[in-house]
């Protein structure tokens, strides 16, 4: 499988991610270890995930998600195969959160020890935090990188101002610079980033690796009407998207689906891999065929008057 640079991070990443969102949430223990393993198998390398995954189950306290990959790399014996990304930041507990040096040194202990690994291959900043300087929480960073803990950084949920500070702080004071950034970012959700992020990242030669790639699930087709919503745990999260402009985009992936003899959700995710400042859109799956369908989208070659149609309908 050909990789693709992450920033100038020297990390060589899958042209997909894998979303650990869903591991020890939609996806038990057993099943999570199923899928990471063929992921792998596959040739994917790139694992994304969060310590407060997945926090907002009823019962669960964060962690849950780290805990498995940790046990899975334990008992496949294949750390060197991945690349292991994880964040820091949303809040853990009360006393728990935010991107003060304090805090950041405590996190990494706790993620490292739930991974039960040496080191993480990407940290993320996993949302700003207006109460820490910049320079304190990038040498925080710095302290990590040079004790071999951490090699590289990324930030998610920054305004394109706030990210593009970071990243001038980080050169005034020879700090390492954040060489990722993971922003909400799909066929539906797009203005956000393009309206400023992108041309951050790209002047920046940022990596980006995008999270609800599918728009948690609306962009594969399987929710059109309210009545479909308790189709699964997420589907409260896409009332949202039923509306002219969601259909007008359903309406543009089913055609160009049916033009490629493929699906929606490839459509989509194939959509966005020919995004010239995309680097790896982060998908989930929680079944075997689920996967199957996310890596057929890596081989699907969209050409223009497809993207042309897409972008219309999504514009």
């Amino acid at each position: 499988m050909q990789k693709r640079k992450l920033g100038r991070s020297g990390l060589e990443v899958s042209s997909l991610a894998f979303g650990g969102n869903v591991f020890g949430w939609t996806a038990d223990e057993a099943t999570s270890m199923r899928l990471l393993d063929r992921f792998v198998d596959e040739g994917f390398n790139l694992i994304d995930t969060a310590d407060m995954y997945s926090r907002w189950v009823p019962g669960h306290k964060g962690g849950e998600s780290e805990t498995i990959i940790g046990k899975w790399l334990k008992k496949s014996g294949k750390r060197d195969k991945v690349i292991i990304a994880t964040k820091v930041g949303m809040e853990m507990a009360p006393d728990k959160k935010g991107l003060s040096p304090a805090y950041i040194q405590r996190a990494v202990e706790d993620s490292l020890t739930r991974l039960q690994t040496s080191h993480i291959d990407l940290y993320q900043s996993h949302t700003d935090d207006a109460a820490t300087p910049l320079a304190d929480t990038l040498g925080a960073y710095d302290r990590l990188i040079k004790a071999g803990k951490v090699r590289a950084i990324g930030a998610s949920n920054y305004s394109a101002e706030r990210f593009e500070e970071a990243l001038a702080v980080s050169k005034q004071h020879h700090l390492p610079r954040y060489e990722s950034m993971q922003p909400n970012y799909n066929l539906y959700d797009r203005a956000d980033f393009e309206a400023g992020m992108q041309e951050v990242c790209v002047r920046n030669q940022v990596g980006v690796i995008g999270y609800f790639s599918l728009a948690s699930g609306f962009l594969t087709g399987k929710y059109r009407s309210e009545a479909d919503l308790a189709k699964s745990p997420r589907g409260q999260m896409v009332k949202k998207y039923l509306n002219d402009r969601g259909q007008r985009i359903l309406g543009a992936l089913d055609s160009v689906a049916k033009d490629t003899s493929s699906t929606p959700a490839r459509v989509a995710l194939a959509w966005l891999m020919a995004q010239p400042a995309i680097t790896a859109p982060i998908a989930s799956a929680t079944s075997l065929a689920q996967l199957e369908d996310l890596f057929a989208a890596t081989r699907l070659k969209l050409n223009s008057a497809n993207l042309e149609r897409l972008d219309a309908a999504s514009r």
